[in-house]
C-alpha cells in the first residue's frame, strides 16, 4: 500500500461527515446533560464495549444478524441508569416527525444509547421526577452542524482522575473524500495527562515523541477516581464510507484505540467504556480491505484526539469539585 496522506476535516467535527448533525443539552445544576447524534436518513451502526461496567439501550440489535439494519439517532448521556430515558425523550421527539422502523403500518424508532455516571460531581441530584426525558427531547431539538463542546451536552459534569472531562470532537479526511469523524463524552476513571503534569496523552501517544523529561514517566500509571464515584468514556465514530455492519463492528472495536492512548489507566472494571460506529453510506469503497484498515486506524487517531480536545475545552461551573486543564499554562506542574 503506497503512504495516504490525511487531513483535519473542515471543523475538525464529527459533523463534518456530512449528513450528521449533533444536538446538546444540560442542566447546570444537575451537572449533567444528554448529546444526540442524528441524520436525516436512517444510518448504519454498530458498538464496541471495552468497559466493565457499561450502562446502554438497544445496543444488542446493532450486531449484524439482527433484523433492524438502520438507525434513527445515537444518544449520549449522564445520570448513570437514570440517564438511559434521554432517549425516551428522543423517541418521543421521532415519533413526532414520523422517522422511525417501519412495523407494519406503526413506526418505531430505534434510538440506542450509552451512559456515564456523574452522580457524584457536584451537581443537584435530588430530583423527583428524572430529568433526562426531557434533557433527550431538548437535545434533539438543538441538532446543528456546529455545536459546543468541553462542558456541554453529556460532557456537562464529566470528570477524570484529576481534570474535569467534558465533550470533544475530532475529524480526519483521507483519499480526498473519504471522512472518519470522532464524538466523545470523557468521564474517565482514569487520567487524561502525564502524571505530575498537564500534557495530555493525547498529545503524545506514541513514545518517540517524548521528550526526556516524560520518558521516565511513560510507565507510570497517574492518579485515579476514588472507584465508589463511577466512571465511562462513550464514543461515536461516524464515516461517509459505505461499510457494512461487519466493517462498522470492527470500526467500533479498532477505535477503542484510542481511549487506550489518551487514558491511563482505561477499559477497567469501573468503566462502562463504549464506542458506536455509524456511516451514512454516501461512498462506496475503493479498496475494501484497504479502505476499512486506513478508516479504523483514523478512527483511533480521532477518538485519541477527541479526548483531548474534550478536556482543553472544559470550562470552570459553580461547585465544581475539579480545576480545568485551562487553569494549568504549557508544562507546569499540576
Amino acid at each position: 500500500m503506497t503512504e495516504i496522506q490525511y487531513l483535519s476535516g473542515e471543523r475538525n467535527s464529527l459533523a463534518d461527515v456530512d449528513g450528521f448533525l449533533v444536538g446538546n443539552s444540560h442542566d447546570e445544576t444537575l451537572k449533567s446533560g444528554v448529546t444526540v447524534v442524528y441524520n436525516e436518513e436512517p444510518f448504519r451502526a454498530a458498538f464496541h464495549v471495552m468497559g466493565g461496567a457499561p450502562g446502554t439501550r438497544e445496543t444488542e440489535l446493532l450486531a449484524p444478524d439482527k433484523i433492524v439494519k438502520k438507525v434513527d439517532a445515537l444518544v449520549l448521556s449522564g445520570g448513570s441508569a437514570f440517564g438511559l430515558d434521554a432517549a425516551s425523550g428522543v423517541v418521543d421527539r421521532l415519533k413526532e416527525i414520523n422517522r422511525g422502523y417501519p412495523a407494519g403500518d406503526i413506526l418505531v424508532p430505534i434510538v440506542p444509547g450509552a451512559i456515564l455516571f456523574d452522580l457524584k460531581n457536584g451537581g443537584k441530584k435530588n430530583w423527583k421526577i428524572n430529568p433526562y426525558k426531557e434533557l433527550g427531547r431538548s437535545a434533539f431539538n438543538n441538532i446543528k452542524k456546529n455545536f459546543n463542546i468541553g462542558s456541554f451536552g453529556a460532557g456537562c459534569g464529566a470528570t477524570t482522575a484529576d481534570l474535569k472531562g467534558g465533550l470533544g470532537t475530532s475529524s480526519l479526511v483521507f483519499k480526498e473524500k473519504f471522512v472518519v469523524g470522532a464524538l466523545v463524552a470523557v468521564n474517565s476513571v482514569g487520567s487524561t495527562c502525564f502524571p505530575g503534569t498537564n500534557i495530555l496523552y493525547s498529545d503524545y501517544y506514541v513514545q518517540e515523541d517524548l521528550d526526556n523529561s516524560l520518558k521516565k514517566n511513560i510507565n507510570t500509571m497517574g492518579p485515579t477516581k476514588n472507584l465508589a464515584h463511577g466512571s465511562t468514556t462513550l464514543g461515536i465514530i461516524c464515516t461517509n464510507i459505505d461499510f457494512d455492519s461487519s466493517d462498522l463492528t470492527r470500526l467500533a472495536t479498532s477505535s477503542h484505540a484510542g481511549i487506550a492512548r489518551a487514558v491511563q489507566p482505561s477499559h477497567t472494571p469501573f468503566d462502562g467504556d463504549i464506542i458506536f460506529s455509524a456511516s451514512s453510506g454516501e461512498f462506496k469503497v475503493d479498496n475494501k480491505d484497504e479502505d476499512l484498515m486506513l478508516a479504523c486506524h483514523l478512527g483511533a487517531v480521532c477518538i485519541a484526539k477527541a479526548i483531548g480536545n474534550a478536556v482543553k475545552n472544559a470550562e470552570k461551573r459553580d461547585h465544581d469539585i475539579l480545576k480545568v486543564w485551562q487553569d494549568f499554562d504549557g508544562k507546569k506542574l499540576i
